[in-house]
């Protein structure tokens, strides 16, 4: 079995696999802050940058960076910004048939990051609120093996793709953000739930402190709703659970140190690079304790390379950045 201080994490050569997202794509507006503002004040930060964001579109980017075929499912809008995030989709090799384009403004994500590099975050959703189940058509879905999904597009639409998935017979990737109390039936298609500490806290109706003094415990009580869970810990690493035989298995992997700059995306390149894994079945092969344990070092280190570059879509890592930081390679 794989254990915590192996390094050689990276994903085996395997046949190319096909991963469908159905999310959010938004402009993000970054600005620098000294520290995060009280309310009520007023303070001065750096001049504001535009990023290509939005939690789908992260992940969808972060799992074609590290060799995923990626259909992405969602809208932008008519504005300037519709067609500059989908022309950045591209770039990076994401298939956009399945983008439709709304009258109106795409999603925006306004964004203050302070000099720890920690982020605050106000989501103004735009079109990624227009999508509908029409825009679920068979052909987004055809041969994939995983599919990812958010909580930044309609509720409806997600629990529909997750359900039109299972049908296929596709694991099905839930990033539980922005945080929602969803309920058993709602997560009765999601074969696998990446949550952070608040996130998990809220489901389970515990303060995230609570989650945070034992995440393998709140790891195993989350298999009442999916079968598989991962709670992402930040600089403390991630602690995952399964159902294996009908009894709960569990363990912790520490995480990847690095010179953290920027939080922002690093949740999308570990749910990308997890969902990569789950595609090309290393987390639910024949041992799936192995499985997870892979997926989850190696979603790790891409979230851990993602906090050292500023940026949302800027800061996703590629395969050959993932293999180094695995092999033990300083960054």
């Amino acid at each position: 079995m794989a254990t915590a201080g192996d390094v050689n994490g990276a994903l085996p050569e395997k046949a190319e696999a096909i991963i469908a997202v159905v999310g959010s794509v938004n402009m993000d507006l970054v600005v620098g802050v000294p520290r995060h503002p009280a309310p009520g004040e007023t303070i001065s930060g750096t001049d504001y940058v535009t990023h290509p964001g939005g939690k789908g579109a992260n992940q969808a980017v972060a799992a074609a960076r590290l060799g995923a075929q990626v259909r992405f499912v969602g809208r932008v809008g008519s504005d300037p910004f519709g067609g500059e995030l989908r022309r950045t989709l591209e770039a990076d090799g994401v298939d956009v048939e399945h983008l439709g384009t709304s009258k109106g403004p795409s999603g925006v994500a306004f964004i203050q990051v302070d000099e720890r590099g920690q982020n605050s975050i106000v989501v103004s959703p735009g079109a990624n609120f227009a999508v509908t189940t029409d825009d679920l058509a068979d052909s987004a879905f055809a041969g994939a093996a995983a599919l990812v999904l958010q909580l930044e597009v309609p509720l409806p639409v997600v629990l529909a793709a997750a359900r039109k998935a299972r049908q296929l017979g596709m694991a099905v990737v839930l990033n539980l953000a922005p945080a929602e109390r969803l309920t058993k039936v709602q997560l009765q298609d999601v074969t696998h739930l990446l949550v952070n500490e608040y996130e998990a806290g809220l489901l389970l109706g515990i303060p995230s402190f609570t989650v945070a003094a034992d995440p393998e415990n709140a790891a195993r009580r989350l298999l009442e709703l999916v079968p598989q869970v991962v709670v992402t810990l930040g600089d403390k690493g991630a602690a995952w659970a399964l159902l294996q035989g009908g009894a709960a298995v569990s363990g912790s992997e520490p995480a990847f140190s690095v010179k953290s700059v920027d939080t922002t995306a690093a949740g999308d390149s570990f749910t990308g690079a997890f969902a990569l894994a789950v595609a090309r079945g290393t987390a639910n092969g024949a041992d799936p304790v192995e499985g997870v344990i892979e997926a989850v070092r190696f979603a790790s280190a891409a979230g851990a390379l993602a906090t050292t570059k500023h940026g949302a879509q800027p800061s996703l890592p590629r395969l050959h950045e993932v293999e180094k930081l695995l092999a033990g390679v300083q960054v």
